[in-house]
């Protein structure tokens, strides 16, 4: 039986989300803004409304204040 378009829509969503996670990480772990750049440039690609600084010091934020939170319970 023959994918409907909604099941097209779903895949074609959830590989979204998963290409975007790894070139999330790829971003965060790059050193040379070169690199950096060129990462963001494939993320505007298929998303041009996300920004990748913003979200790599959300994600540095956050991290941050779970270590800190971990240490106040101990």
């Amino acid at each position: 039986m023959p994918r409907t378009e909604r099941d097209r829509e779903k895949e074609r969503r959830r590989k979204h989300k998963v290409k975007l996670k790894k070139l999330e990480g790829r971003f965060r772990k790059a050193t040379s803004q070169s690199d950096k750049q060129l990462i963001a440039a494939k993320v505007r690609r298929f998303s041009p409304m996300i920004n990748l600084e913003v979200r790599a010091a959300e994600a540095a934020a956050q991290a941050k204040a779970d270590v800190a939170e971990k240490k106040a319970k101990k």
